[in-house]
């Protein structure tokens, strides 16, 4: 098994950036304790309070997979159906 890293870029609609947030924050948690989780970590843009990006770590992409099938995922997307303007995901793999 190889390690997967995760880069998702969160960017909420101006009048939802509190809703998104709260609803990320929700997420941290219950992901961290997942299987397969070595790193999830959420941050805010500085200068953009609508973008959001979480830099994880898993041990590998079947785990990770898991975890994006998991029920608090569902939650997610249904408490920020309308509200997320942009969502961009890359799966990284560590070369150096």
């Amino acid at each position: 098994m190889s390690k997967l890293t995760i880069v998702a870029n969160i960017i909420a609609n101006e009048d939802k950036i509190e809703l998104v947030k709260t609803e990320l924050e929700k997420l941290v948690p219950i992901t961290r304790a997942e299987k397969g989780c070595i790193q999830y970590d959420l941050h805010q843009d500085n200068e953009n309070p609508a973008h959001f990006l979480f830099y994880e770590n898993w041990d590998s992409r079947e785990l990770w997979q898991e975890h994006m099938n998991a029920q608090h995922l569902k939650d997610y997307m249904a408490a920020t159906d309308g509200a997320v303007a942009e969502f961009t995901l890359n799966e990284m793999s560590h070369i150096a």
